[in-house]
């Protein structure tokens, strides 16, 4: 049960801007989720939008390796009382704020009500409240994974033209669907030869999940292989602002303006702090689910 100043912060924090919240995922690693949610997060930066990109992958945080930042503190210092969140708040290209996690530390979604109070207070008090959010979670279908994903307003899944990955990508969406209500998946193939071969890869998981499940896709648009994503990577930049004019740089874009298209959700109203209330009661609320 919550205390009374739980409660309290929960009004209070519903009473502040609408934070567009989403939750990029993957059925399996190596198909470049990360890749796709920091291009994606300086992609909107780029757009004067007011961006945070929390890497909660706490199994291998590795955003601030992909773009050669050096972090001194992450999220795990501020579990431990040790800094307030906003030191742990690294600035990222187009001014994206960069949030780093802490490799296999800690669950971030179960944590004691005073950790949960001091994260959720930590981002009531950035100075620049983000607009929108981009959660960068661990690959696979854990509850952990699960319980991001139902907190956010979208969820955004990463696959590319190889059948594990196709596979994997069906039986993510089969599980969030059966075990924890989520219906609606933005899908962003990835690594595609052509953007014949990405529409391809989608109508194909598509037409499955039409067959056996209850759900809807909707394809936010396809990042083709790109040599000068892979010198990016090399270089430890994001191709977004390194190569702008690149193949990849375009088709991120493309996918960020469409992701600021995208019609709010029902429960789309509340702050940052909101969504990790509903992180929080997710996880209240998964205990004892079979995933």
């Amino acid at each position: 049960m919550r205390s009374q100043s739980q409660v309290d912060n929960l009004e209070h924090f519903m009473n502040r801007g609408r934070v567009d919240v989403l939750a990029v995922c993957s059925g399996k690693g190596g198909v470049g989720k990360t890749n796709v949610a920091v291009n994606l997060a300086i992609a909107m930066g780029e757009m004067q939008r007011k961006v945070c990109l929390l890497d909660a992958d706490v199994s291998l945080a590795n955003v601030d390796v992909l773009l050669g930042l050096q972090p001194r503190f992450n999220l795990s210092h501020v579990v431990r009382g040790e800094v307030d969140l906003a030191s742990t708040v690294l600035s990222g290209p187009n001014d994206v704020q960069i949030i780093p996690a802490s490799s296999g530390n800690f669950d971030l979604t179960d944590l004691p009500a005073i950790s949960q109070a001091a994260i959720i207070h930590g981002f009531g008090e950035l100075s620049e409240p983000p607009d929108v959010l981009f959660v960068d979670t661990a690959a696979g279908i854990s509850p952990t994974v699960a319980r991001f994903v139902q907190a956010a307003q979208h969820a955004v899944v990463v696959v590319c033209d190889e059948p594990a990955s196709l596979t994997d990508a069906y039986a993510l969406i089969k599980v969030f669907s059966s075990h924890y209500g989520i219906s609606r998946f933005q899908i962003v193939t990835n690594q595609s030869a052509t953007a014949a071969a990405g529409r391809a890869l989608f109508s194909k998981l598509a037409r499955v999940t039409d067959s056996y499940l209850d759900v809807v896709l909707h394809h936010l648009g396809d990042v083709p292989h790109d040599s000068y994503l892979v010198k990016a990577v090399q270089e430890q930049r994001a191709v977004v602002a390194a190569y702008p004019r690149s193949p990849a740089g375009a088709a991120f874009r493309t996918i960020a303006r469409r992701i600021d298209g995208l019609p709010a959700t029902r429960d789309s109203s509340g702050g940052i702090e909101f969504f990790f209330e509903r992180l929080m009661m997710a996880n209240q609320q998964g205990r004892g689910m079979v995933a």
